[in-house]
């Protein structure tokens, strides 16, 4: 499928923009929708920490292992039409999921075993689908306005995970895990339409000669691992990010035992809860976009906010109260808003275009490289310490603030954050 061309952006708000964001948008809701139902139904279904950990731990594992792959489509085969494909796989394995749940309800076996079937394809699709999204972000606007546009792609995500999860455990309640995972795979399927509307300058175009689509396939994957490796910077940033991933994920995991077992509150706050932190990040993500710093103090804040978000993390362990446990991970949200921002968009304009699919993949794969094995940890050990959710928040605090202090100790890690992007955009 070849995707009709046109020239480069001149605007932010141009029609290829807007049809990318809509597509997020949409499925972004239905996607906070499914995630709500899941947890619950294994919680309800099992009462197990252990299996839940599990399972977000299998459903991750091949982002680590397709992202570098991932990120090689990017950069040999169209970004637009990736997309597409991805949405439209995801859309109909969950459109069966829910047929199944809907008509055999009884079935616990059956359902779980569906369940991680459909959601480590899913996660296989989105391996492809990440890299070629943010790949084709600064494809898609101006190269001075990248930053603008990160912070207003991330803006426009959390606004729909914000509705998605302040409304997620109302409508688990009352309308069940089978019409929400309907629900999620229509988005998909919406979102792969708008996607097919977009329409890519003819300059980023990278067909290869046909006959021979995967010829030097494994040289470009590991072209990509050596430009990370040899720049000690970008080696630093995600060796940091990636343990910062790990201290932070579990409560993703223990957010559902975190509300029903120690603040002792319906199911509804804990969409109430996350849509605090969808809001926060929101804020970081309008806040990091518009910021314009230079190297020093582009480094100045990502080096502060990390340890901030990290306070604010402890400080829902200690003070035991729904409301402040949602003003809290509004902090958690703006810090880390603007940190991903920031991070982002200084790996997009310093990386040359022909590489970016390769970096931004790996850099997903680094990212969530701990994340499963962070939750399955999580929830083990929270079983073996009797479910004592908040020992293990605590110490997931603590450990994160810690790695924000290790990483502001490189001077690699630093370095990279300081530096110098003007004319970046005009040499990628």
């Amino acid at each position: 499928m070849q995707a009709n061309t046109v020239e480069a952006p001149v605007k932010l708000f141009n029609r290829n923009f807007i049809l990318l964001l809509q597509g997020q948008v949409v499925s972004q809701i239905g996607s906070q929708a499914y995630m709500i139902a899941i947890m619950f139904w294994i919680k309800q279904q099992t009462g197990s920490a252990s299996l839940m950990g599990t399972y977000m731990m299998v459903t991750n594992l091949p982002g680590i292992l397709l992202g570098p792959i991932g990120g090689t489509f990017a950069d040999r085969f169209s970004r637009r039409n990736i997309m597409i494909v991805s949405d439209l796989v995801k859309g109909l394995a969950l459109l069966g999921l829910g047929a199944l749940f809907w008509f055999r309800p009884e079935a616990s076996g059956l359902l779980l075993t569906a369940l991680f079937a459909v959601s480590i394809l899913s996660a296989v699709m989105s391996s492809f689908f990440r890299p070629a999204m943010t790949a084709a972000i600064p494809d898609l606007v101006p190269k001075e306005m990248v930053n603008g546009a990160n912070g207003l792609n991330q803006a426009a995500s959390q606004i729909a995970m914000f509705f998605g999860q302040a409304m997620g455990g109302v409508l688990f309640r009352l309308l069940g895990a089978p019409l929400l995972i309907i629900i999620d795979a229509i988005s998909f399927l919406l979102s792969a339409l708008s996607e097919s509307f977009i329409r890519m300058p003819r300059r980023l175009e990278r067909k290869k000669e046909f006959g021979h689509p995967l010829q030097g396939f494994w040289r470009d994957t590991v072209e990509g691992f050596r430009y990370v490796w040899d720049h000690r910077g970008v080696r630093a940033l995600f060796l940091t990010a990636s343990v910062i991933n790990f201290t932070a994920m579990p409560f993703l995991v223990l957010a559902p035992f975190y509300v029903e077992d120690v603040l002792r509150v319906t199911v509804d706050w804990y969409g109430y809860i996350l849509a605090a932190y969808a809001m926060g990040s929101l804020a970081g993500f309008a806040v990091g976009g518009s910021l314009k710093l230079g190297g020093k103090g582009r480094m100045l804040v990502l080096l502060g906010v990390i340890p901030a978000a990290a306070v604010c993390f402890g400080l829902v362990t200690l003070i035991l109260h729904p409301a402040f446990a949602c003003a809290m991970l509004f902090g958690v949200g703006l810090f880390f808003g603007v940190f991903n921002v920031n991070i982002m968009t200084l790996l997009q304009l310093d990386t040359p275009e022909e590489m970016r699919g390769r970096v931004l993949g790996l850099l997903m794969s680094l990212f969530g490289a701990l994340m499963p094995v962070s939750m399955g940890i999580a929830g083990w050990i929270t079983d073996l310490l009797d479910q004592n959710v908040l020992l293990v928040l605590r110490i997931c605090s603590l450990a994160l603030m810690v790695t924000a202090l290790i990483g502001a100790a490189s001077s690699n890690y630093r370095n990279y954050l300081a530096v110098d992007l003007t004319g970046k955009s005009e040499e990628s």
